[in-house]
């Protein structure tokens, strides 16, 4: 075990072996302030962890910005040490900071939209995914950093926690319900969550079945975000870059075009039957001859 390792597990890190520029990024920021008010609560790493249920070694990590905050972690931290809330307003901010560079700013118009409307031709929109959906795609030619990768976009969705949520509209093709992304299992727990769904006002989700034949998304999924002050934005994206644009000509296009993604989809309550009835038909548990589940 590395020394500066050993020390974080047993207590016994001392602030000078890693001195922070809290101004470096939002994660050192954040390292800063734990450690800050850790220190001015006269605890040691192992204590504060001992009391928010972490190891003193991955206290230690997140002060050093070695390891990534979780929201979790920001909310226990918040109530041992009294901060206020401040690590939980902060964690957002690191989580944003850790995307590709290519698709902060989209981030941040999510976190200021106040309607969503997005349509996919074979994947749940980030916004709606499980972890377990999420590990899937996000490892699908790549497994380094999984865990952290994960969690970023995981972070993305507590955008529908705050006050005022944005209202979101997602029309999502049938085929993304039958694109088997990370096994039977993955895929029932994603189709159980679109489910959940069915009674939020706020987050409202269209089927395209495959009955709508040629329709007016047939040349790629997009996003528009629509804010109370400033003008709608377009966002498409291909591998390894996104697209946003406020060209009015690109958006009065795509808002028609989602009016008759939205008209061609399945009502909501036939879409929340056609997600249960996947989900059950497909994806249902199976059985062997004796009526026990099979692993």
């Amino acid at each position: 075990m590395p020394q500066w390792a050993e020390l974080c597990e047993r207590g016994l890190y001392v602030s000078h072996i890693n001195v922070l520029d809290p101004g470096a990024s939002p994660l050192d920021y954040y390292g800063f302030e734990l450690r800050r008010h850790r220190e001015a609560a006269g605890l040691t790493q192992r204590q504060l962890g001992d009391i928010i249920n972490y190891t003193g070694s991955l206290v230690g990590q997140i002060e050093t910005a070695r390891k990534l905050p979780t929201p979790e972690f920001s909310e226990r931290v918040d109530a041992a040490l009294g901060t206020g809330g401040l690590l939980s307003r902060l964690v957002g901010l690191v989580m944003r900071s850790q995307l590709p560079a290519w698709f902060q700013q989209t981030a941040e118009l999510e976190a200021r939209a106040a309607e969503i409307c997005t349509f996919h031709t074979h994947l749940v929109h980030g916004l709606l995914q499980t972890n377990g959906y999420a590990r899937a795609v996000l490892g699908a030619l790549d497994q380094a950093g999984l865990d952290d990768r994960t969690a970023v976009r995981l972070a993305r969705q507590r955008i529908f926690e705050k006050g005022e949520p944005p209202v979101f509209w997602a029309v999502v093709s049938e085929a993304a319900l039958h694109q088997e992304t990370g096994g039977p299992s993955v895929m029932r727990e994603q189709l159980a969550r679109l489910s959940s769904f069915e009674s939020n006002p706020r987050i409202n989700i269209q089927v395209l079945p495959f009955s709508a034949g040629a329709h007016a998304g047939s040349q790629g999924s997009f996003d528009l975000f629509r804010f109370t002050n400033d003008p709608d934005i377009v966002y498409t994206e291909g591998y390894g870059s996104g697209h946003p644009t406020a060209n009015p000509d690109t958006v009065k296009d795509c808002s028609l075009r989602y009016d008759h993604l939205q008209a061609a989809a399945l009502s909501l309550r036939d879409s929340a039957e056609l997600i249960r009835r996947v989900m059950e038909e497909r994806y249902g548990e199976q059985r062997d001859s004796d009526g026990d589940p099979v692993a």
